[in-house]
């Protein structure tokens, strides 16, 4: 009965033999070596990695804007898109992602979720024919002309101050301008943000879009709140005598 009870075993052992003895002695089958983190290209696997923890799960919006929102890929083109993704935005919480500026990521991934955001997000017919502000202002906006605007466009939601309403939270909170540019502050204006409700361009007053000018005004009142110690609890008494940096 121990005899019996070996061979089973001896055959399988050698049948385990046979079926390597193609593969080359101490390297592993082709199918079984892992991809180094440079050659990865898979859209998905780098937008979750690199992506998600800000701006959303299939870019959703999260702590930062949607990039799944069809307008958003509608006025930001690639060129734009990817310069920020991989040069980052100095200032703000957005980090630089290219291996040229200090990030982990290639040139080729760069692009492959720059392409992959446009192939899986863009819709074509997302504008309906209409002609949304240029995502980068074309001549700097006036904040006087801004406060009226946005007592306009945004104050029912955000306050007659900015500072909060019924349906929307602060907008002139130090922390949160020190951690936006004002071309990030822009393209919230432009785009909204769908993920909270907050409406695009063409929503906030039902059949009165804003212009560009409206836009570029809104983001210089909003600049203007900005402080010049966004987040710093410390006296303004300190502040002005330089003692801190």
């Amino acid at each position: 009965m121990i005899r019996r009870a070996i061979l089973p075993a001896v055959c399988l052992v050698a049948t385990a033999a046979c079926g390597t003895r193609d593969v080359a002695r101490g390297r592993p089958p082709a199918d079984s070596m892992s991809i180094p983190p440079n050659k990865v290209m898979d859209f998905n696997f780098l937008y979750v990695r690199n992506c998600a923890g800000c701006h959303g799960v299939d870019g959703k919006g999260g702590a930062a804007i949607a990039l799944g929102d069809p307008v958003y890929l509608a006025i930001a083109d690639d060129a734009t898109i990817r310069r920020v993704t991989a040069d980052g935005v100095r200032g703000t919480s957005m980090p630089a992602f290219a291996q040229h500026s200090g990030g982990m990521l290639t040139d080729g991934q760069i692009d492959a979720i720059v392409a992959g955001m446009r192939s899986h997000w863009a819709k074509a017919d997302v504008l309906r024919d209409t002609e949304p502000p240029p995502y980068a202002a074309q001549a700097p906006g006036d904040p006087k002309r801004g406060a009226a605007a946005f007592s306009v466009y945004c104050a029912s939601c955000h306050g007659a101050d900015g500072r909060g309403g019924k349906w929307a939270s602060s907008v002139v909170d130090g922390s949160y301008l020190g951690l936006v540019s004002d071309q990030g502050l822009r393209s919230i204006v432009i785009t909204g943000r769908p993920e909270l409700g907050a409406p695009d361009w063409r929503g906030d007053v039902p059949g009165k879009p804003m212009s560009p000018q409206d836009v570029s005004d809104v983001v210089a009142w909003l600049s203007v709140q900005r402080p010049q110690f966004p987040g710093q609890p410390y006296s303004t008494a300190l502040q002005s005598r330089g003692r801190l940096q």
